[in-house]
């Protein structure tokens, strides 16, 4: 198969998913003489400038729109309703921490987790269980998801910031702040994950 002709594979895989492809989805489309690893830089290339782009996203891939670009495809519709402080503080814990149990989370932000709060990052697709702790109990421990990654614009982990302490109070604002992000109503064509009705649940 030629170089050309794979690259027309992958692209095609890409335009074909609103959601993130993993590389090796990409790679089970293509002979073994052609290697995605290879294709992609050129493909990035190729999106440089244009209206759409190719990200990388943790180890998945998504055409996705130009940031300068999305404004103009913005459509008026109803906001969504923003996560509450209780929903943003513990994802904050736990995109930090991973893989963090529910009395890790308790501990810092110091008050109770309400069961509510977890479903709700559960049904939003940003945080899922990542195993249990080999400790008395075997609690359950949770992690972030790609659809995280992808929701608040992150490339990866690295990308976010690290506070030198999680209860220094900046701690809640830059959650609170990449909320409200995260929450803004979707550009037409951008492929941002659905908006989420996120109740106003607060732990106690």
């Amino acid at each position: 198969m030629s170089r050309e002709l794979g690259l027309r594979i992958v692209e095609a895989v890409l335009f074909s998913r609103a959601e993130p492809v993993p590389e090796a989805v990409l790679q089970a489309h293509l002979p073994g003489d052609l290697h995605v690893a290879d294709l992609l830089p050129e493909l990035v290339l190729a999106y440089s400038g244009r209206g759409i782009r190719l990200e990388r996203i943790g180890q998945d891939w998504a055409l996705r729109t130009d940031p300068e670009i999305a404004p103009y495809l913005a459509r008026v519709e109803e906001k969504r309703r923003k996560p509450s402080r209780a929903v943003l503080e513990t994802l904050a814990v736990i995109a930090w921490k991973q893989p963090v149990t529910r009395g890790e989370i308790e501990q810092v932000r110091g008050v109770a987790l309400a069961q509510g709060t977890l479903e709700q990052l559960l049904d939003a697709g940003w945080v899922a269980p990542a195993g249990r702790r080999e400790v008395p109990g075997r609690p359950m421990t949770w992690a972030t998801t790609p659809a995280f990654l992808d929701a608040f614009g992150l490339t990866s982990l690295d990308d976010l910031p690290r506070p030198d302490d999680l209860d220094a109070p900046d701690l809640v604002v830059m959650a609170q702040r990449t909320g409200e992000e995260a929450a803004e109503p979707a550009a037409e064509g951008q492929g941002d994950a659905p908006g989420h009705d996120f109740g106003d649940e607060v732990s106690s």
